[in-house]
């Protein structure tokens, strides 16, 4: 087999694609086979990049001092830093001690991608004293993924809560605070929250929300953002619902002004501790929204062009961690994991196309859709999930009737009332508190 596709890579050395295509073939090497690397060492001066790549990984399926000492030579004569990546990597899978100072060498490389590959074949030698200080040395590194590679593994993991993962404050469950959400945060323990989805409320754009300045507001945001990471257990999910939203002009001789939310929330939360994962985009019937683009229809006049802004991001967030998604998901009985899973027709891109809704009370609500899809995707049956301004209480209607638990704060007493109004209709059990009666409850005996 093996004689056969070497013939051809041979008969087409001058088609880079024949040549990838046969090298593609090759699977394992054994010991046992009777195979010469020779026409491995050949390709390393072939002039497509792809093509020396797979030359050097199948090169890495052998076991030579004769190999190892080429794909050095070669790593430090390859101008591609794809190819001297490959290099490292094929090194590395040999697990040869007698490497560790080549690898020690490559620490110093300025793509962080080679880095990462020496790093990764160090690791597996981490014990000795020579390579733990040689890799702490990188604890500072500028690059964001070297540190926090080193940090999982030199640094002391933080303590695990006493409650399951699972676990939900019973004084938590199904309950609405109306009160300024950060002073109800500071009454609540840590890792409280599986899930937050909310919608802040607008910069001076609507009649419910003033602030002296958009400092003030994102320092407001960020300080509620930051609670709530605190309460939020490991690994878990914030989703945040926002738009540049535009404040009118004053007068004829000024301009309005856009303010870009989703983006100065973003760097804020990054910094605090929220890992980015995804950026949906809710986008909304144009005849739903307000219309910026009538007077360029009529003048057609370059400049003074404004689209209907018919989209809305949900950024979505999850708190940093050392364990993987996988861990979160094994953290529950196999009956609440069945229970939870995800049915057919679900939104397959970051693209929803859902109407928007409207409530007597409250000028800005979610769709019930957007719940549903939301909940149903990043929490569990059983779950607590938290809305920070919870408005008209959509999300904890949706959240009870697929089977999880809610709690909200709102500062307003009408969307309050409103709450109120919605859901005692539809729950059997349910908490309404001001601050004065959250805390007292906060402090009694279980």
């Amino acid at each position: 087999m093996f004689e056969v596709i070497e013939q051809n890579i041979r008969t087409h050395i001058h088609n880079a694609r024949e040549v990838l295509k046969n090298l593609k073939k090759i699977g394992r090497i054994q010991k046992e086979d009777d195979i010469s690397y020779d026409i491995f060492m050949e390709l390393l001066s072939h002039p497509s990049r792809d093509v020396r790549v797979e030359a050097v990984k199948n090169l890495g399926k052998f076991n030579s001092e004769y190999i190892l000492l080429s794909l050095k030579q070669h790593y430090y004569e390859e101008s591609d830093s794809l190819v001297k990546r490959e290099c490292v990597s094929s090194i590395g899978r040999q697990r040869d001690s007698g490497q560790i100072d080549f690898f020690i060498d490559i620490l110093q490389e300025k793509d962080p991608k080679i880095v990462l590959q020496a790093i990764r074949a160090l690791l597996v030698f981490k014990t000795q004293e020579k390579v733990q200080k040689a890799l702490k040395k990188l604890l500072n590194h500028p690059n964001e993924m070297i540190k926090e590679v080193l940090e999982i593994e030199f640094t002391k993991r933080p303590p695990r809560p006493k409650e399951k993962h699972s676990h939900v404050h019973p004084k938590l469950k199904n309950t609405v605070v109306n009160a300024d959400v950060l002073h109800v945060l500071q009454l609540i323990k840590n890792e409280s929250f599986h899930l937050t989805f909310t919608s802040p409320p607008y910069y001076n754009a609507r009649d419910y929300s003033f602030y002296a300045s958009y400092q003030e507001y994102l320092d407001f945001l960020r300080a509620v953002f930051k609670e709530t990471h605190r309460l939020t257990k490991n690994g878990r999910f914030l989703i945040v619902n926002t738009s540049p939203v535009i404040v009118p002009r004053t007068s004829r001789k000024h301009s309005s002004k856009r303010y870009p939310i989703p983006f100065d929330v973003h760097a804020l939360l990054v910094q605090d501790g929220w890992e980015f994962i995804d950026d949906i985009i809710w986008q909304k019937p144009e005849y739903s929204v307000k219309n910026r683009i009538g007077g360029f229809m009529q003048h057609r006049k370059p400049l003074a062009y404004k689209p209907n802004c018919t989209t809305e991001y949900l950024m979505v967030y999850r708190k940093k961690s050392r364990d993987l998604i996988d861990w979160n998901i094994k953290q529950y009985e196999e009956e609440i994991v069945k229970e939870s899973k995800v049915k057919d027709g679900f939104e397959t891109t970051n693209i929803w196309k859902l109407d928007p809704t409207f409530d007597k009370t409250h000028s800005a609500v979610f769709p019930r859709s957007l719940c549903d899809r939301i909940v149903k995707y990043y929490s569990f049956v059983g779950d607590l999930v938290f809305d920070p301004f919870g408005g008209s209480g959509t999300l904890g209607e949706v959240a009870h009737h697929l089977g999880r638990n809610f709690f909200l704060t709102e500062i307003d007493q009408n969307y309050f009332k409103r709450i109120q109004e919605r859901l005692s209709s539809t729950l059997a059990y349910k908490q309404y508190f001001n601050l004065q009666e959250f805390q007292a409850w906060m402090q009694q005996e279980k």
